[in-house]
């Protein structure tokens, strides 16, 4: 499964941008995912998972009721919106699959895309 990522960019502090993900694999709606994200020198963190065709979403604390976790499998593209930015939002944004259920931890995860920055100033 090949994973591409788009929509990264720099903004302002209070802001929102929208990241799309478009998967290769036609079984698109077999697949959990989830969106991670990374700061230089920290591990990668989840801060969005979607299941595959349930729709059961799951929200990191500090982005839960900023950021919205979507999934179109007609398209097989998943987004994620993300709105009332921050600096401390800025980070590398990895789009990741897993045939399945979802999880937080990036080990479960089996396909990442190569990651879109979004840099928030204030």
């Amino acid at each position: 499964v090949q994973l591409v990522e788009s929509g990264g960019g720099s903004v302002q502090t209070g802001d929102s941008v929208r990241l799309s993900c478009s998967a290769s694999e036609s079984s698109f709606s077999l697949y959990g995912m989830a969106w991670f994200r990374q700061v230089p020198g920290n591990e990668r963190k989840c801060v969005a998972t979607i299941s595959p065709s349930t729709r059961i979403t799951y929200y990191e604390d500090s982005v839960n009721g900023r950021f919205t976790i979507s999934r179109d499998n007609a398209q097989n593209t998943v987004y994620l919106v993300m709105n009332n930015l921050t600096p401390e939002d800025t980070a590398v944004y990895y789009c990741a699959a897993r045939l399945g259920a979802n999880g937080i931890r990036p080990e479960l995860y089996d396909y990442w895309g190569q990651g879109t920055q979004v840099t928030v100033s204030s």
